[in-house]
């Protein structure tokens, strides 16, 4: 359904802002997502609403879920996490989604378990163990296993802060619980204070496991959705905004070459001259190009260029790295025009030579000798030049008894 989701945490990040984000984009799944949380047993207990609604500033939906008023209000408020996997397991879930409520809620025992010193099976949810984050877990299990496949980035998570009175007392922000889930991840502070990113939030970003680089290739971006968050932040949307795109297919063009390029600072002359003669032999290299260039430290470097037909990177890169010191390259492709040649063999003073001839935009044809064929030549430069002079008489002759 899609290549690529990035998730953009202008408010932050939670559970419900999540799903939110995903059924603003793909509605259509709305019915099959609430299906699966009534599956998890918990048919009889929540409803469950999804609605288009804006707040100050921008425009998304909400995703809310409420309690039945005959179910128990108690009944969730503090389950271990021993009891919600063997609800999890006994539902009748669909195996992978199953799997994926399971893990989110593995990130979150483990991270709880953690912050309060006891054994991961014997964490009691409070918050987290309500019905309604049952509900946002199973809820985002069912939609990322509806995209699978799909690859997953993030953008730096606003950290936010203060105080949140939970079952356990006053905690500070971000959450400890959330500060163990996101260890490793790109976090800022923007000095707005409040809860940014959850517990649920935060253990779904670690399921997910995104990119948290800067730098994306070139993709064509084909939906986006936006989820609402229940508070309010002051100069700020509370939203989560999701940007799915797919992969630029790249139509190849008649002469199109890949453009490789890399830098070698520690590598002998004399060996990387050698290396790149064998990098030359590969199939489908068509130039080698060493330019010097001054590296960091003020490093003199070679910088290599090589053009490579398309079908043959994987193969000239494995030999780039066999060959030479580099320890890694770049590539992309380039659209290149060029001009009709071809080459012919020539009888110049009884000596076999290979003649490359180019047919100019205005009509007129230029020939070279191929420099290889006169390397045997004695008397220097002079006798090349006049070996190349007899060569394009021989040539205009050839072409004039064509015409």
């Amino acid at each position: 359904m899609a290549d690529h989701i990035h998730l953009d945490p202008i408010g932050g990040i939670a559970g419900d802002m999540f799903i939110a984000a995903l059924l603003d984009a793909w509605p259509e799944m709305a019915a099959e997502m609430v299906a699966s949380i009534h599956a998890a047993g918990l048919s009889d207990a929540v409803k469950i609403h999804i609605w288009r609604d804006r707040d100050a500033v921008l425009t998304g939906s909400r995703f809310r879920v409420d309690q039945n008023e005959s179910s128990s209000s108690d009944g969730h408020r503090h389950t271990h996490f021993r009891d919600i996997r063997a609800m999890l397991k006994g539902s009748g879930l669909a195996s992978a989604v199953k799997d994926r409520a399971l893990d989110i809620f593995r990130l979150l025992a483990e991270a709880e378990a953690g912050v309060h010193g006891v054994p991961v099976d014997d964490v009691a949810f409070h918050e987290v163990g309500a019905t309604d984050s049952i509900a946002d877990i199973v809820g985002a299990a069912y939609l990322t296993d509806a995209l699978n496949g799909t690859t997953w980035s993030c953008g730096p998570l606003p950290m936010g802060s203060g105080r949140v009175q939970t079952e356990h007392g006053l905690l500070p922000l971000p959450a400890p619980a959330v500060a163990l889930l996101l260890t490793g991840c790109p976090v800022f502070q923007d000095g707005i204070e409040g809860e940014r990113v959850t517990p649920t939030g935060a253990a779904i970003v670690r399921h997910l496991d995104p990119d948290f680089s800067a730098v994306r290739p070139a993709m064509r971006l084909t939906r986006s959705g936006t989820g609402l968050g229940t508070r309010t932040f002051p100069g700020i949307s509370n939203t989560l905004r999701v940007l799915v795109s797919e992969a630029i297919e790249h139509e190849l063009l008649p002469g199109d070459v890949v453009v490789m390029q890399f830098e070698v600072d520690d590598q002998s002359p004399e060996d990387l001259a050698i290396g790149l003669n064998h990098v030359r032999a590969q199939s489908g290299v068509l130039d080698v190009i060493q330019t010097a260039v001054f590296g960091k430290k003020g490093r003199l470097a070679t910088q290599v260029q090589i053009l490579v037909r398309p079908d043959a990177v994987d193969s000239v890169a494995s030999a780039c790295f066999k060959e030479t010191n580099t320890t890694g390259l770049r590539w992309q492709l380039s659209h290149r025009k060029i001009l009709p040649r071809r080459i012919e063999e020539l009888t110049v003073d009884e000596q076999i030579v290979r003649v490359k001839y180019v047919d100019r935009p205005d009509g007129s044809t230029t020939e070279k000798v191929e420099a290889d064929d006169l390397a045997h030549l004695e008397g220097g430069r002079a006798a090349r030049k006049h070996f190349r002079r007899k060569a394009g008489q021989a040539s205009t002759s050839r072409i004039e008894e064509d015409e």
